[in-house]
């Protein structure tokens, strides 16, 4: 699986909101947002039926650290 980039515009506050509530949780804003991503899929396919791919939200999508 590759891993790419996506790049949001979000208001201030609601930045520094997620990052002490990433904190809290003891994760990197980045990996929070990808926590809640992943949330966001299961619940929705729970309700839809599988997103049909090679995609599965239970899978850690942090890249592994390079030698």
């Amino acid at each position: 699986m590759s891993i790419k980039s996506v790049s949001i515009r979000i208001e201030e506050e609601m930045l520094e909101k997620i990052a002490f509530v990433a904190d809290y949780e003891g994760r990197s804003v980045n990996s929070h947002i990808l926590v809640l991503i992943r949330n966001n899929i299961k619940e929705y396919e729970n309700e839809h039926g599988k997103i049909i791919g090679d995609i599965n939200p239970e899978v850690n999508v942090k890249p592994a650290r390079k030698k």
